[in-house]
């Protein structure tokens, strides 16, 4: 493919609901950063996703917004809000931002650190929520259906070995329903240092059908993570500033990992002007082309782990999700969910 690099600054669109601990608020237009832009690194890129798309702000006012998921059955998107210790909801149709769960990830009295909440969401093949609980400091799913939801849980897996799981963070199914996650420290209130901390790694998991629970590697700081359309490849996310990097497995059958291979590498970017944010959350649609979230926003790769794309969110962006024809991409990106269409 020819190569091209274009800058094309978007125009923002903004039918925010701002939404701090309640409900519905509108956005303050003098108080949203400028200006987003979707630069072309490869005409390639030009196949998935037009340089002109607009880039909407849906909604703001949150602490740190995480975990976006698509609901097919009554078309609206879930997201975590990780210190608040809540799950929202917004409805695409005039973006209406009301809380969904509380509390999401912690469900004690008292919790020390910045984030008790949940981080990543999904379904499972019966179509039942799964969240990952940084506080609770496990995987649960909700004992309620989608459009009745309730803070009841049970928990999926906690320990590994005896030992209590850090702070599970990403997540997803294979054809089969075996859960792939990560297990970093952010959720611990001191993190790396945390005197409750029982591991002495940062793990990256697959929970089997069977219930049995496999170390498939370790590293720095996994995040997020994503398998091939085909099941073959496993994607993960470190979010280490000093090795900040994609990873790439071999998945010869579930839950194994062979031929771990570097995907790509920004660490070089790490810490300059304009280039907030780490290699975080990520999605695979499918067609095998990685939207992965990273500094200055959402990078968008080929299988072959070419950067064809960069969405440049002017934020710390954390996660994306697609809608049910992969069409449109939510965007969490700090205090800020967003939208951008796609080909």
């Amino acid at each position: 493919m020819k190569k091209l690099t274009c800058i094309i600054v978007a125009s923002i669109l903004l039918f925010g609901a701002s939404c701090k601990e309640s409900s519905k608020k509108s956005i303050p237009v003098e108080g949203i950063a400028t200006p987003f832009s979707i630069e072309i690194l490869d005409d390639e890129a030009l196949q998935i996703i037009d340089p002109k798309s607009k880039i909407e702000i849906l909604a703001s006012g949150f602490a740190w917004t995480e975990g976006p998921l698509w609901i097919k059955e009554g078309n609206y998107l879930l997201f975590s809000d990780i210190p608040n210790n809540k799950v929202y909801k917004l409805d695409p149709k005039n973006n209406d931002t009301v809380t969904y769960l509380h509390p999401s990830g912690f469900s004690g009295t008292s919790f020390t650190g910045e984030e008790p909440g949940s981080n990543g969401l999904l379904l499972n093949k019966d179509g039942e929520l799964v969240l990952m609980q940084h506080g609770n400091r496990q995987i649960a799913k909700m004992n309620a259906p989608l459009n009745s939801p309730s803070s009841e849980f049970t928990t999926l897996v906690d320990s590994y070995m005896g030992k209590k799981l850090n702070s599970p963070n990403d997540a997803t199914f294979d054809k089969n329903g075996n859960l792939y996650f990560t297990d970093p420290p952010y959720g611990l209130p001191k993190r790396m240092d945390d005197e409750g901390k029982e591991l002495d790694f940062q793990g990256i998991y697959c929970l089997m059908t069977s219930g049995e629970l496999i170390l498939l590697d370790s590293i720095s700081r996994p995040n997020g993570i994503g398998i091939s359309p085909d099941g073959n490849v496993l994607y993960v996310a470190n979010s280490d500033p000093e090795h900040a990097v994609w990873y790439q497995y071999k998945l010869p059958e579930p839950g194994k990992v062979t031929d771990k291979k570097l995907f790509y590498e920004v660490t070089d970017l790490i810490g300059k002007e304009g280039q907030q944010g780490l290699p975080d959350g990520l999605k695979v649609n499918n067609n095998g082309i990685l939207f992965a979230t990273g500094p200055s926003g959402v990078w968008i790769f080929n299988s072959q782990g070419k950067a064809l794309a960069r969405i440049h969110t002017g934020q710390a962006t954390a996660n994306c999700a697609f809608n049910t024809d992969q069409k449109r991409l939510y965007i969490t990106a700090d205090d800020y969910v967003m939208a951008v269409d796609l080909k």
